[in-house]
């Protein structure tokens, strides 16, 4: 894999690179978000100097590391979790991107007004720890793991006279699930898991347990309470999601889901609960951990080594159904940072990384999948198309991991190389990797911000 220099300027007699996206990574070694700007100047490709958000804290690096991050609406918001179960500081950083889009119809036109800013930032002994933040209909949820709830906060309500304090106001803190929280949203409810073990039930403990609580905008003058409880039938609950009027949950056995209700029902018998097994393998039921939608469609990965597999369900189906395919990976490697995008033509794709920890020799490579080969909507035929080679990972429990994310046009993907210090570009439409980037540092979760910029 060839490997190339970050651009710092161009020749003063060239035009410059026309941007076509923006890409903030978390470098794991500094403990920071860092930016710059992929260009695009004829055929070749350039990364501008990467740089620190103006405004961003410095963390230590012993006590605190930075973990999900999400963007929505220009915006770009980071959790940072600390190693002392939030007494030491903890909560989240927003970012101005910088970014502006226009819409017009069928496409957007962007502009790269300004560098990217911290416009504000809570991390206190008061924020519970979150490990989880999920962006839902452009609104972002960041779990408060400690606190036994999450806080909502919606991004269009942000004006640009509103300073640090009043930005913080607007972030609603919602009771809800517990432990190690995840969560689902629809526009009207909050669906948040407890982490407890599958025999915590008999135990009295919350195994299985989701809390339902509606979902109320800053201002509203209602304060968030929890409106209903109801337990599934496998505990664990780690990943959860919502499409097409169900909501979706991974417990340690399959797949659970419910049928958002009409409205919240005096009990919980009153909401049915389905379960979709994934089998066995060495006598444990198989699971999953996490969820990715698109359109009527939700995915996941599940196993490790020959075990591993990519499965997808149509949620718009009355009884969902899964579809397994095998990823056939070396026996150290497990499926992570799965990802989804619509190429402008063709079969949308999923990319599947080959992961494992940083001390295992095992292949760095990432699996491509056709998810609708004849393109009849359904993707039932979903197959392998091939593997590419990357950069190495660098995992460390949480940290490490391969990232991609795709610009809002849907020509290229941005990966991170965390054992490398470098970014690599994958070309949608050929399906190769273009282009690598030493950046330095360990780069793990990758977000890119906007298209094509405007010419007009």
């Amino acid at each position: 894999m060839s490997v190339v220099a970050v651009v710092g300027t161009t020749c003063a007699a060239d035009p410059p690179p026309r941007t076509v996206t923006r890409v903030f990574f978390q470098d794991d070694a500094e403990r920071i978000v860092k930016w710059a700007d992929l260009g695009l100047q004829g055929s070749t490709l350039s990364l501008t100097a990467t740089g620190s958000v103006e405004g961003f804290p410095k963390l230590d690096a012993d006590e605190q590391r930075l973990v999900q991050m999400e963007a929505a609406r220009g915006f770009l918001l980071v959790g940072v979790r600390d190693e002392d179960d939030g007494a030491f500081g903890s909560g989240w950083i927003l970012i101005d991107t910088g970014v502006e889009e226009e819409e017009h119809g069928d496409h957007s036109h962007w502009t790269y007004v300004r560098p990217p800013r911290v416009r504000a930032l809570t991390i206190d002994k008061q924020q519970g720890n979150p490990a989880h933040l999920y962006c839902y209909d452009n609104v972002f949820y960041l779990a408060n793991d400690r606190k036994n709830g999450y806080t909502r906060l919606d991004p269009a309500a942000i004006t640009a006279e509103d300073e640090d304090g009043a930005i913080s106001r607007r972030a609603v803190f919602h009771p809800g699930g517990g432990g190690h929280i995840t969560l689902a949203a629809s526009k009207r409810w909050g669906y948040s898991t407890w982490i407890g073990r599958p025999n915590d039930k008999e135990g009295g403990g919350q195994g299985g347990r989701v809390d339902i609580t509606p979902l109320a905008a800053a201002g509203s003058g209602s304060s968030p309470q929890i409106g209903l409880s109801i337990t599934l039938p496998h505990g664990g609950l780690h990943g959860a999601t919502f499409c097409q009027g169900k909501v979706f949950f991974a417990p340690s056995d399959g797949v659970c889901w419910i049928a958002e209700p009409a409205a919240l029902p005096k009990t919980a018998d009153e909401i049915a609960t389905h379960h979709l097994s994934l089998g066995q393998h060495n006598d444990k039921p198989r699971r999953t951990g996490a969820f990715q939608t698109a359109g009527k469609h939700v995915m996941f990965v599940t196993g490790s080594g020959t075990d591993a597999a990519f499965g997808l369900l149509d949620a718009s189906a009355v009884e969902p159904e899964v579809t397994r395919v095998e990823l056939g990976m070396a026996e150290e490697n497990r499926p992570a940072g799965l990802q989804i995008v619509q190429p402008r033509r063709g079969s949308p794709l999923a990319l599947v990384f080959h992961d494992h920890p940083a001390e295992v020799t095992a292949p760095n490579v990432m699996t491509l999948l056709e998810l609708d080969p004849n393109e009849d909507g359904q993707w039932t035929d979903v197959r392998i198309v091939g593997t590419l080679d990357v950069g190495r990972s660098k995992v460390d429990g949480h940290n490490g991991h391969h990232t991609v994310d795709f610009d809002a046009d849907r020509r290229r993907g941005v990966l991170s190389n965390p054992g490398d210090g470098t970014l690599s570009v994958f070309g949608v439409a050929d399906r190769k990797i273009l282009q690598t980037f030493e950046v330095g540092g360990s780069p793990s979760k990758v977000v890119t911000v906007g298209g094509r910029a405007s010419l007009h």
